[in-house]
């Protein structure tokens, strides 16, 4: 039987690497996984609490396609808290983590042959679930002069170079960290008004940001002109696998997202729902708050400690938890690298190829979401390592 033609997109380079530290852990090697985006710490405890609480008693059966009212209200009250911004929470659809969002968002806003515009290095997912979805990925090339993010001129380029029906931020981006300011976000956002061009905006990383003169804004503010918010529980409350995100969306998106939420999944997960509320408290503000501190201790220390890796250029580590650089000096590309450093010296991170295609091979993400001292250690081993090349 045949396997349809979306479905052929390509897998991330980055699970070959899991598999394999998975592995040596297994035969007893002490591994330094540095490789996956996610936080060591996980939930915090009011968060486990109100879980235990549920399961003990709670309901947990079926919610509304698009959430819980009462998280809805809760997110909507994180935008006022933190933005100055009015969300109403009826157009905050809850999803199954930000993967499921941009796939309701996709589909709800773009058609077959759709042209849609992302920078390049930039999260895989965005390109492969368009183009499974039978979108046209224009992929804007974006280095050290844009700092890696893209441009109103660019997307002016790919405007007329073909026309565009919209466009994918992200601010910090996976993987450089690099942020957009206010200043540009109003800019592309404004542009994409003018041009009747849908823009999405991956706010995951909201909050994990380390310059004190580096803002941060919300694409929320342009709801009213189109644009759609993705963000998710995975990153700032290290909640990844409870599979918990959210849309906030324009006034002509909510019934259709509604109605293919239904159709999709039902619902997001109840459990994590209703144990995401307390996200929202300042028991769980505190201890998200927490873990940017000790991920800006492991970037101070990682960054104090570059020169040792010899990686250069290295994207600015705005915000996230990544530091992306370029090993070309090495000689050797991202893949062997990647593929060398677990078997020798056991430590994984990531190949630039999941990210980059035209240019990947030449660079490396590593997370620094870790506790401190596993980055201090297989920063230790890098660089010991990189000697013996």
């Amino acid at each position: 039987m045949k396997v349809s033609r979306r479905s052929h997109v390509p897998p991330f380079a980055v699970m070959d690497i899991i598999a394999a530290a998975n592995r040596r852990r297994a035969a007893g090697h002490d591994v330094l996984s540095l490789c996956a985006g996610e936080p060591s710490t996980g939930a915090s405890d009011v968060v486990r609490d109100r879980a235990v609480e549920l399961l003990a008693g709670g309901d947990l059966g079926y919610t509304e396609a698009l959430g819980v009212p009462a998280l809805r209200q809760a997110i909507a009250g994180h935008y006022e808290r933190w933005y100055g911004a009015d969300v109403d929470p009826g157009a905050v659809a809850v999803t199954t983590g930000s993967s499921g969002g941009f796939v309701l968002a996709f589909l709800a806003a773009f058609d077959v042959g759709d042209r849609v515009a992302l920078a390049r290095p930039g999260y895989p997912a965005y390109k492969n679930i368009l183009a499974a979805l039978g979108c046209e990925v224009v992929e804007l090339d974006c280095g050290p002069e844009t700092r890696y993010q893209p441009t109103v001129s660019q997307l002016l380029g790919a405007y007329y170079e073909g026309g565009l029906d919209g466009v994918v931020i992200a601010s910090p981006a996976n993987p450089t960290g690099t942020m957009i300011a206010p200043g540009e976000l109003s800019a592309i956002a404004g542009w994409c008004a003018e041009h009747d061009v849908r823009l999405i905006s991956d706010e995951i990383y909201h909050g994990i940001a380390y310059e004190p003169d580096v803002q941060q804004a919300t694409a929320a503010m342009y709801t009213q002109q189109g644009a759609v918010v993705v963000n998710s529980f995975s990153k700032y409350w290290a909640m990844t696998g409870w599979r918990l995100g959210w849309l906030v969306l324009p006034p002509e998106l909510v019934g259709p997202v509604d109605a293919l939420a239904g159709n999709v999944a039902l619902s997001p997960p109840a459990l994590s729902q209703h144990a995401g509320v307390a996200a929202f408290s300042e028991a769980g503000y505190a201890a998200a708050a927490a873990n940017v501190e000790r991920y800006a201790a492991s970037r101070e220390a990682l960054l104090a400690r570059a020169p040792e890796l010899g990686w250069s250029p290295v994207a600015p580590a705005d915000g996230a938890f990544y530091l992306y650089g370029n090993i070309a000096g090495t000689g050797l590309d991202s893949r062997t690298y990647c593929a060398r450093l677990l078997a020798e010296a056991d430590v994984a991170i990531t190949p630039g190829t999941d990210f980059d295609a035209v240019d990947g091979h030449e660079w490396v993400r590593l997370s620094f979401a870790a506790a401190p001292e596993t980055v201090a250690r297989a920063v230790d081993r890098i660089a010991a390592w990189q000697r013996t090349l």
